[in-house]
């Protein structure tokens, strides 16, 4: 908490518009200042200092050099290339666990996983990409459909005979009950 007021005190009152101007003059006023905080605490701190802008740019999470005979191959894992002059970085954005969403895709889907993404999740959410360690392959069993052995329903007559036998235990149990028989 101290080392954040110090490094609000540096900074001021100045209201960012990207967050990645913020964290790098945020860390510059940490140093300045001689504090040094760990990621759990810096993320604490962005998380009550910020809130959602639509409309600014996402926020990197890592940003490496590539070198000369390095082969990037553009898919839809969150990895982004990104040009300056001669070199060339490769980009991956932090998340926004808001946005974030599961879908079930059939284990026959033609053309796989980036099929199914393309056609029903990009059209709607263009800057979308898949988180492929949280990918999991598997099957869905539903017990219910094949193992469930549903009794069959009585007939109309048997419930029909079931109430007028409760309707005869049932006479004169009032009576009883109150003691007037």
């Amino acid at each position: 908490m101290e080392a954040a007021q110090r490094a609000q005190q540096t900074l001021g009152f100045t209201v960012f518009d990207d967050h990645n101007i913020f964290r790098k003059q945020f860390d510059a006023a940490l140093k300045m200042n001689g504090d040094k905080l760990g990621t759990p605490e810096k993320n604490v701190i962005y998380q009550k200092v910020s809130w959602r802008d639509e409309s600014a740019p996402p926020v990197v999470a890592k940003r490496g050099k590539l070198k000369a005979g390095d082969y990037f191959e553009p898919g839809h894992d969150g990895a982004y290339l990104e040009t300056a002059g001669k070199d060339r970085y490769l980009i991956e954005y932090e998340p926004d666990s808001d946005l974030r969403d599961t879908e079930q895709i059939p284990l026959k889907e033609p053309g796989g996983i980036d099929a199914f993404f393309e056609r029903e999740v990009l059209p709607h959410a263009p800057d979308a990409w898949i988180a492929t360690d949280k990918t999991q392959i598997g099957y869905e069993i539903s017990f219910a459909r094949y193992f469930y052995k549903p009794t069959p329903l009585r007939t109309l007559e048997e419930i029909r005979a079931d109430i007028l036998d409760l309707e005869r235990e049932s006479e004169g149990l009032l009576q009883k009950i109150m003691g007037t028989v």
